[in-house]
């Protein structure tokens, strides 16, 4: 890679920054308003963005496949192919959303009783956030992977911007609860639907080809699980404190998570980034795009976990300034939590640089470590109602730490520790 063409993926990466940052920084913003509520509330809102983030695991995979297949489709006969696959998905995926819709409905005084859910419309917002986590992750693919970050940033923006005013609107002036916060979130995601389904009208609109779903299927389910294991390791800790704790408490753990969030949004978006890049690109520009992304990832996330493990009150002083008193006490949670985060967002660069290399070696391994990570969440569950709240939290973040330093170890490992993980998968598009 030249030195122009790593100006230009900096460019690249600096913008798609920016734009999580922006988004970042309007959702960090909802959260001095919502953490105004009843911290019970609150919980139950932190908790409830975690399990619309489960709610899209069947569609983890879904944004690299099409970042996949969108950055190899250079013929007509291969456009072809993607627009039907576009198709197809998206009816697809809706037919799945109604499955969960309907499930939802029908379990819904369990689940709110085990998620202390007072009003059940929080849990309804929450059922239609299913549908836009099943349908932005595949046309933010085909943006990423036609290598449109200006619209693929934009329907970040667009998000943040949405949710911080809507919730201005239903908590602050209405006087909502989570409930209201929550229907903020679906408002400010359908927007985002509405502007990358624009976006994506030329590629979905070409006309002929076939969804080739036996051979779409073998290369998007490992790419599901790869990714779908990183995303449950990063969400199933809240929804687990929510599940075991009185909810007068669980919105301290919640404020160590969204300190984790803040860290994640100054660094995922460089992943998105080389994503394409490698999965389009050979030889030496990959190798490039890579460590590009790696020292991108480690210096701005290093940073940060540096500087919440200095102090780490400011991240809270600057998110919960409206009810600072209380939030304090989750301030020995968020050094653990910056470095579980960190090892997590360095482990997800070099997973998604062997998904897009079509290296799929790994994903047992990640599924395995996922499945550790909840079989260690379940050996300290009995421990936890004899122990001190906070020392009871530290544990369960402790729990998520060595999860994400084994993967980042797993993945460092057939990155670079074995030849045999080196050779590089032929790639076809389906």
């Amino acid at each position: 890679m030249s030195a122009d063409s790593g100006r230009h993926f900096f460019k690249q990466a600096g913008w798609l920054v920016a734009a999580n940052l922006g988004c970042g920084v309007f959702m960090f913003a909802v959260h001095p308003i919502v953490s105004k509520m009843d911290p019970a509330e609150y919980g139950v809102f932190a908790t409830l963005l975690k399990v619309f983030l489960l709610l899209g695991v069947p569609a983890a995979g879904l944004q690299a496949v099409f970042a996949l297949q969108t950055a190899t489709a250079k013929e007509a006969t291969a456009q072809a192919e993607l627009a039907a696959t576009l198709r197809a998905v998206l009816r697809g995926t809706f037919a799945l959303w109604l499955v969960v819709l309907s499930a939802g409905l029908v379990f819904s005084d369990a689940i709110c009783t085990t998620l202390k859910i007072s009003n059940p419309a929080a849990l309804w917002a929450t059922l239609g956030l299913g549908l836009t986590s099943l349908w932005l992750p595949v046309m933010r693919g085909a943006l990423q992977g036609r290598q449109d970050f200006a619209r693929f940033g934009w329907t970040l923006m667009i998000d943040g911007i949405g949710r911080f005013s809507a919730v201005l609107v239903l908590v602050i002036l209405l006087h909502g609860q989570a409930a209201s916060a929550m229907s903020a979130s679906l408002f400010s995601q359908l927007a985002a639907v509405a502007l990358a389904w624009h976006a994506t009208r030329e590629l979905r609109a070409v006309a002929g080809g076939t969804f080739a779903w036996r051979s779409w299927l073998a290369r998007v389910l490992p790419l599901t699980l790869g990714m779908g294991a990183v995303v449950f390791i990063s969400t199933a800790d809240a929804v687990f404190v929510q599940s075991q704790f009185p909810k007068e408490i669980t919105a301290l753990y919640q404020a160590g998570v969204i300190v984790g969030f803040g860290l994640s949004q100054f660094t995922l978006p460089i992943a998105s980034v080389m994503f394409p890049k490698i999965a389009g690109g050979a030889g030496g520009g990959q190798d490039a795009a890579l460590r590009h992304t790696l020292l991108g990832t480690a210096a701005l996330g290093g940073a940060v976990a540096a500087v919440c493990s200095l102090v780490p009150t400011l991240p809270l002083r600057i998110v919960y300034f409206s009810n600072l008193e209380y939030y304090l006490q989750a301030a020995p949670l968020v050094p653990w939590f910056a470095w579980s985060i960190l090892f997590l967002v360095m482990a997800n660069v070099l997973v998604q640089n062997l998904l897009a290399r079509e290296r799929f070696a790994i994903v047992p391994w990640l599924v395995l470590i996922a499945a550790g990570f909840a079989g260690g969440l379940w050996w300290i569950q009995p421990k936890l109602g004899g122990m001190e709240p906070m020392a009871a939290f530290r544990l369960v973040v402790q729990v998520l730490g060595v999860s994400c330093l084994a993967l980042l170890g797993t993945a460092v490992w057939f990155t670079w520790g074995s030849s045999k993980f080196k050779v590089q998968s032929s790639k076809s598009v389906p």
